[in-house]
C-alpha cells in the first residue's frame, strides 16, 4: 500500500502519538490487527501459514494466563539465548521505559527504531476506520522489529485475555497457559470458567498446548478447547529443581518447568547446559526483586499473585513481618489483595502515586481497616516520602500492589523519569 510520507517523528513525538491512541480504548478482536500486520509486517510471523515451515520462519511461543506470564516469557527467552538462538521478546506492561516491551536478544528496541516504526505505522493507518488501538500498533511495531532483526524465536505475551488479543493474530508453534485466576473481569468474564475460555482462545488447531496446574474449572475448559482443536495438551505439575533459578520463590521453579516444557513442545533444540545457564542468568524486575538487603519490589496486582507473594515472603523472611508500601489500581480487587498481604505486614504505608487509575490511599486505608483494624496504616503524599518512612522502620520493606506502581518506584530509585513522563514534551 502506498502511503504519502509525512514528517518523521522523533522518539518522544512517536510515543506521544502512540499514547494518544489510548482514546480509542481497548477493542478486543482480530480483524483490525490482522489487516495491520498484513500490511506492515509482510513475511514476518503472521504469514507462517502461507510461508509454510521453512528454516527461515521463526518459531513462535505464545503465552497467556493470569499470573506468571512475564516470568515464563523471560525464562524462555533467557534459555533460548543461552543456546545461541536469536530471540524476540514482546511483553507488557513496561515498568520504566516503553522500550522494555520489545527486545531482540535481550536488547531493548532502540529509540530510533521506535520512532521509525511508529512513523511508518502512523502514515499507514492515518485514514483507517476503525483506527487501530495502542496495543494493536505496539504489537505491529514489535513484529516489524522482529522481522527486521531476523530472529529465530519469537516469545509473545498476551496483553489481555487471549482469544481476541492482538497477539493471537500470529500463528504459533506452542500455546502456553500460566495459572488462571480472576482478573480483568470487566473484559473477560466474572467466573473462572469464562476467563479460562478467553485465555484458552490462544489454542490453535493441532498446535501443542502446555499449561501450568489449574483449578478444576479452568482445567476443564482448557482440555475441552484443546480437544476441539485436536491439539495435544500437557499439564506441567512438577517443579524444576535441577539447578538454581535466579528468580526467587518456589513458584518460580514451577514457572521454570513450564518454560522448559514449552520450549520442548515447540521442538526447539535446547541442551541441559543452556537451561542451567539461562535460568541462572535471568533478570526480571519487580518479581520479588531484591533492591537492597532489606527491600523487595513485586508487581503482584491481583489476589492470586498477592497470595503467592505472601507465601514467597514467608519462604525468604520466615515470621519476620514487612513494612508494606502499597498502591493498587482502582479496577483491581482491593479487598482480595489486602486480605492476602495484611498477615505479613507489621505496618502499611500508602503513598499517593501518579497514576490516574490508582485507588486513593484513603480508599485502601478504609479497606485495610476493615480487614485488620489494629494494623498501623499511614498515608503519604509521595512515593519518596513513603520510602523514607519505610527505611526509618526496623522491618524489611515490601513494595507491591501494581506493576505500574513498581515501575514508578524503580524510576524513583534509579533517578529516571517514570513511564508516564517518558513522552512528555
Amino acid at each position: 500500500m502506498n502511503v504519502a510520507p509525512r514528517t518523521r517523528l522523533n522518539y518522544k513525538q512517536a510515543l506521544a502519538w502512540l499514547y494518544s491512541l489510548q482514546r480509542f480504548g481497548i477493542k478486543l478482536g482480530l480483524e483490525n490487527v490482522q489487516r495491520l500486520l498484513d500490511e506492515c509486517c509482510s513475511g514476518v510471523c503472521v504469514k507462517r501459514q502461507a510461508l509454510g515451515t521453512s528454516a527461515s520462519t521463526p518459531k513462535v511461543i505464545h503465552v497467556a494466563g493470569t499470573n506468571g506470564k512475564g516470568s515464563v516469557c523471560a525464562m524462555i527467552d533467557s534459555i533460548c539465548r543461552a543456546r545461541g538462538y536469536r530471540t524476540g521478546l514482546f511483553i507488557s506492561p513496561h515498568l520504566i521505559t516503553f522500550r522494555e516491551r520489545i527486545r531482540v536478544n535481550g536488547e531493548m528496541i532502540s529509540e530510533d527504531a521506535v520512532a521509525d516504526g511508529l512513523t511508518m505505522i502512523r502514515d499507514l493507518i492515518a485514514n483507517w476506520d476503525p483506527h487501530p488501538t495502542f496495543f494493536e500498533v505496539t504489537t505491529a511495531l514489535a513484529l516489524k522489529h522482529f522481522g527486521d532483526a531476523k530472529i529465530d524465536i519469537a516469545i509473545l505475551e498476551t496483553g489481555l485475555g487471549g482469544r481476541l488479543d492482538a497477539t493471537n493474530a500470529v500463528q504459533s508453534d506452542v500455546s502456553v497457559i500460566t495459572p488462571i485466576g480472576l482478573d480483568h473481569e470487566e473484559w473477560l468474564g466474572n467466573t473462572l470458567a469464562q476467563i479460562a475460555g478467553e485465555k484458552a482462545g490462544i489454542i490453535k488447531p493441532r498446535v501443542p498446548v502446555v499449561s501450568a496446574p489449574q483449578q478444576p474449572q479452568a482445567e476443564e475448559v482448557i482440555r475441552a478447547q484443546a480437544g476441539e482443536c485436536r491439539s495435544p495438551v500437557q499439564f506441567v505439575n512438577e517443579t524444576y529443581h535441577a539447578s538454581p533459578v535466579a528468580l526467587r520463590g518456589e513458584f518460580q521453579k514451577q514457572n521454570a518447568a513450564l518454560a522448559i516444557a514449552a520450549i520442548r513442545a515447540a521442538n526447539i533444540d535446547v541442551k541441559e547446559r543452556a537451561i542451567v545457564r539461562g535460568l541462572a542468568a535471568i533478570e526480571w524486575p519487580a518479581r520479588f526483586q531484591k533492591w537492597d538487603e532489606r527491600t523487595i519490589i513485586d508487581g503482584a496486582h491481583n489476589p492470586g499473585a498477592a497470595h503467592i507473594l505472601a507465601q514467597t515472603w514467608r519462604e525468604v523472611f520466615g515470621d519476620q513481618k514487612a513494612t508494606l508500601v502499597l498502591a493498587v489500581l482502582l479496577d483491581k480487587d482491593l479487598r482480595g489483595i489486602c486480605e492476602a498481604l495484611a498477615p505479613i505486614a507489621a505496618s502499611v504505608l500508602l503513598p499517593k502515586i501518579r497514576s490516574e487509575r490508582a485507588a486513593t490511599p484513603e480508599e485502601l486505608s478504609k479497606v485495610l481497616s476493615g480487614i485488620a483494624p489494629r494494623l498501623p496504616c499511614s498515608i503519604t503524599s509521595t512515593v519518596g516520602d513513603a520510602l523514607m518512612l519505610a527505611r526509618a522502620k526496623p522491618n524489611p520493606i515490601l513494595i507491591t500492589g501494581s506493576l505500574h506502581f513498581a515501575g514508578e518506584v524503580l524510576a524513583h530509585l534509579h533517578g529516571q523519569p517514570a513511564a508516564f513522563e517518558e513522552c512528555a514534551q
